[in-house]
């Protein structure tokens, strides 16, 4: 086929020799004609082959029932193939038409020698564009950071890609030109640092299935306490939950500590672990007739019966002196009222009863008796979480006064855990 082309190019000189013109003026001329012939045909070429490329590769989309060649279309994959066709056409036919200009000749031929080798790697990367939305829609990796693998090798091919350029514009081997490149390997690493330690952090992340899209992570550090949206070569989106985007570079996520709320809401609950503050003046022993009256709480009424008669037993089996009521056993208003949080809690729709739940006393501090709520929320929504705990403890402080306890003036300051 060249063949055929080499004859059409060589035909214009002659025929302009014939005609009586001089040598210099109809080289030019056959020239101009021919630079035109070579846009004309390179244009017929991009034409003829994006309506036959595009068209079949539609066609085919829509017959498949895979998804990937519906993605190479929208990525225009088919049309950039098309641009390539008469490209190799130019490139093979400039040897011919500049035959005997050799330095124009050789100016021209390494100018789209250099585009082939780009227009070669962008055709790569629609198709790992394509690659990366498709497998994004599977549900396997639609939480790995495929992004940066595709990064990394994109790297590669552009390191690739730019060593062929380097070589064909000044003449050199390749094997000079790396043996060059070893030579200054401490400046090349300096300047890709960010990228290197990102690829090693996307290894440590994938591997270790440190975090995932979708995942909620906190990071105190960036200000980041959101969703993961994207996880690139070099950094990590994470959209805030007041809807602005923090970027965090890869490498920290191996390097930093973080927070990742993923194995919270894989669990059956939310954990609520809040405490109140009481008095610990307020803290006494509870009479008979006071133990009756907290009889009315349906609740511990059963509780009360039994404790009391098990503690009158344990007190006259030993001969307790209960003229004092510090002697023997006793009940006190702390303890009822820990009990029947606890009742409340067993009781309450909210709570995933299945999970660890308590309400237990910490250490005493100089501004009161902490006394904890441990609890599961059934429901880890953060609307239905936060409703169900402020429920609660609205509950839990409106039921202090009924045991004659004091809250202390501390309870301010007490901060919620997520």
């Amino acid at each position: 086929m060249y063949k055929f082309i080499e004859k059409i190019f060589q035909l214009l000189y002659p025929i302009f020799r014939k005609w009586g013109m001089n040598y210099t003026f109809a080289s030019y001329i056959s020239l101009i004609f021919n630079i035109a012939l070579l846009c004309f045909l390179a244009y017929s070429i991009y034409v003829v082959f994006r309506l036959v490329l595009v068209t079949i590769m539609i066609f085919i989309a829509q017959k498949t029932k895979t998804q990937f060649d519906d993605l190479l279309v929208s990525n225009k994959t088919a049309k950039y193939i098309a641009h390539l066709i008469p490209l190799l056409f130019i490139y093979k036919s400039v040897p011919i038409i500049l035959d005997k200009y050799e330095y124009w000749e050789s100016v021209f031929g390494k100018l789209v020698g250099i585009y082939i080798v780009f227009l070669i790697l962008w055709i790569i990367r629609t198709i790992f564009n394509a690659l990366r939305d498709y497998l994004k829609l599977k549900p396997r990796y639609s939480d790995k950071p495929i992004d940066s693998f595709i990064q990394v090798i994109m790297i590669v091919l552009w390191m690739v890609g730019i060593t062929v350029i380097i070589s064909k514009l000044f003449d050199f081997k390749i094997s000079e030109l790396f043996t060059t490149l070893g030579a200054v390997s401490a400046l090349i690493i300096l300047i890709f640092r960010d990228i290197i330690l990102g690829f090693v952090a996307s290894v440590q992340v994938s591997i270790n299935d440190m975090i995932r899209i979708g995942d909620w992570i906190t990071m105190d550090k960036f200000g980041a306490d959101g969703d993961v949206i994207e996880i690139n070569l070099t950094t990590v989106k994470v959209r805030n939950f007041d809807n602005t985007t923090t970027t965090i570079p890869t490498y920290s996520l191996s390097s930093d500590s973080f927070q990742n709320w993923r194995g919270m809401l894989n669990s059956d609950g939310r954990r609520i672990k809040r405490h109140i503050l009481i008095k610990a003046s307020s803290i006494r022993f509870l009479g008979d007739d006071e133990l009756n009256d907290l009889k009315s709480i349906a609740l511990i009424s059963d509780y009360i019966d039994t404790q009391k008669r098990d503690i009158d037993s344990f007190n006259a089996t030993n001969s307790i002196d209960k003229s004092t009521i510090i002697n023997g056993r006793n009940l006190t208003n702390l303890g009822l009222f820990r009990k029947y949080i606890t009742q409340y809690l067993r009781n309450h729709p909210a709570l995933n009863q299945e999970m660890l739940l308590m309400c237990r006393q910490l250490q005493s501090t100089a501004q009161g008796v902490p006394i904890e709520i441990y609890v599961f929320s059934s429901d880890k929504r953060w609307e239905s979480y936060e409703y169900a705990m402020s429920d609660i403890f609205d509950h839990i402080f409106s039921s202090v006064k009924f045991f004659d306890l004091e809250l202390s003036e501390f309870n301010l300051d007490n901060k919620i855990n997520k």
